[in-house]
């Protein structure tokens, strides 16, 4: 449902030249917030983005889902503007329309979201609300803290929580009498070659989904 990083490219970025990417991920599962969206098989990501010298950035994201009724597609588009607020202090603000495919209902999952999202050195702190949460017509935001540790030029890991909250329970709920949920994760990041590594450890404090998960990525960004 949400790409939550564009660091390579848009976040990350010191320059004032715009510039495109293309990235590619081969994921051991597809986790939303710790749920995966794939029935925990494996996942092939893509995406492009565009990111102008004026804190414009656009991009588009897929990925295979499977919610075990037809739907096999998730097509995400999202454009945003990010910008220094102070020294070290950064804002990124946007908005991102999530799509399904897969069968003639499919569409009907579709839905937006706005996200304002603060970053201090290697802190970042992420909010995002959608009014209409996978097209049931209830408001939803979700809260996220990460921290990155640099240990060398090559290696990193990232710690992160986030909460996750349905303002209308008779609309959506995450599981039965839950509207809410706490997801976490720790993540070991490593560089080679311009090929990019992770594997990771994340849980949930829901009884239905969201287990205890294993995460391995590899990806590589093209950039033009």
């Amino acid at each position: 449902m949400k790409k939550i990083f564009l660091c390579s490219l848009i976040l990350c970025s010191t320059s004032s030249i715009a510039a495109t990417s293309a990235t590619v991920t081969l994921a051991s599962d597809y986790l939303f917030n710790g749920v995966s969206q794939t029935q925990e098989d494996p996942a092939l990501q893509a995406s492009f983005d565009w990111a102008g010298d004026s804190g414009l950035y656009a991009g588009i994201w897929g990925s295979n889902v499977d919610f075990g009724e037809g739907t096999d597609i998730e097509a995400d588009g999202y454009i945003g503007y990010y910008t220094s607020l102070a020294d070290s202090i950064n804002l990124d603000i946007g908005i991102a329309q999530y799509t399904y495919h897969g069968e003639d209902f499919s569409s009907d999952y579709n839905y937006a979201e706005t996200y304002a999202k603060f970053n201090y050195g290697n802190t970042n702190l992420n909010f995002w609300y959608a009014w209409d949460y996978f097209a049931t017509g209830a408001g939803h935001s979700i809260i996220m803290l990460t921290h990155n540790v640099p240990i060398n030029d090559v290696f990193s890991i990232d710690i992160g929580a986030d909460y996750s909250m349905s303002f209308d329970d008779d609309k959506w709920e995450w599981e039965p009498g839950d509207d809410n949920y706490m997801h976490w994760r720790i993540t070991a990041n490593y560089t080679w070659n311009e090929w990019n590594f992770t594997a990771g450890y994340e849980d949930t404090d829901l009884e239905t989904y969201g287990d205890a998960t294993l995460l391995a990525t590899v990806s590589r960004t093209f950039n033009f």
